[in-house]
């Protein structure tokens, strides 16, 4: 396992080469490199001809954290993210691809450094603004009972939750957070959002949005808002497994067009 090491965590990260243009992918809150490929939210299965880095988000999978809210906000994983890139691909124009709380990081990252992307794919858009706060109250809840009760009480509280209909099917897992670290990456979410509308409307680069319908934690109106600020962007929306099962082959031709 591979280590880079960052302020007060490493993160565990893999390379795979095949030439060509570079590639990073950011998975979404609580989930990891391994997670999103039984979540089929890996979408850089398949994507051949490139330098795809994968990477877990400190605090999550293979990488370390500490218990430290702060250090989950999006503009601190955002930080992570400008220095591993320019360890990796010093002085290149990279395509960014992330879900949910990877969206959020990207889309921070590319608010402070336009030039360093060839174009974005975000997944999933998650709750912002004034959709946020909601959402906010709901992650600091989570981080109480599992401090208070337990991991066990938190899944149990999730499990009948409906799920959106993209995602009929699937297995159920597990956070891939420790459990002691887990209440304050929810605390840091709780912090956070998606940069400011006018900051993201200077963001001047290829974006495909990639949204599915139904799912209250991932709202089409963040979709919709962002297909609307971003000067380049472009919403395509699932309705069904089939349709998630098609946004690799969107991410290759992407790359390919704009990488």
């Amino acid at each position: 396992m591979t280590m880079f090491p960052v302020p007060d965590a490493e993160l565990a990260w893999e390379l795979s080469d095949e030439g060509g243009h570079p590639v990073v992918q950011l998975h979404g809150l609580t989930s990891s490199r391994d997670r999103d490929r039984v979540l089929d939210l890996d979408l850089g299965v398949g994507l051949s001809g490139t330098r795809l880095l994968r990477y877990d988000a400190r605090g999550h999978g293979r990488s370390t954290g500490r218990p430290e809210p702060s250090d989950y906000c999006w503009p601190y994983l955002a930080d992570d993210l400008l220095l591993l890139l320019a360890d990796r691909f010093p002085g290149e124009s990279v395509y960014g691809v992330g879900t949910s709380m990877g969206c959020g990081t990207l889309l921070h990252a590319a608010v402070r450094r336009p030039e360093l992307f060839s174009g974005l794919t975000v997944l999933l858009p998650p709750t912002a603004w004034d959709s946020r706060r909601g959402q906010s109250q709901t992650y600091l809840a989570n981080a109480d009972l599992i401090e208070e009760q337990g991991l066990g009480a938190f899944l149990a509280a999730g499990a009948d939750a409906p799920q959106p209909p993209a995602t009929v099917g699937r297995p159920e897992t597990m956070p891939e957070v420790a459990d002691d670290l887990l209440p304050s990456v929810f605390r840091g979410a709780s912090r956070s959002d998606l940069p400011d509308p006018a900051e993201l409307a200077r963001v001047d680069v290829p974006v495909r949005i990639l949204a599915w319908v139904d799912d209250p934690s991932h709202p089409m109106s963040t979709a919709e808002a962002l297909a609307e600020l971003l000067p380049q962007a472009a919403l395509t929306v699932a309705h069904t497994p089939d349709d998630v099962r098609r946004w690799p082959a969107m991410l290759h031709d992407d790359v390919v067009r704009f990488g």
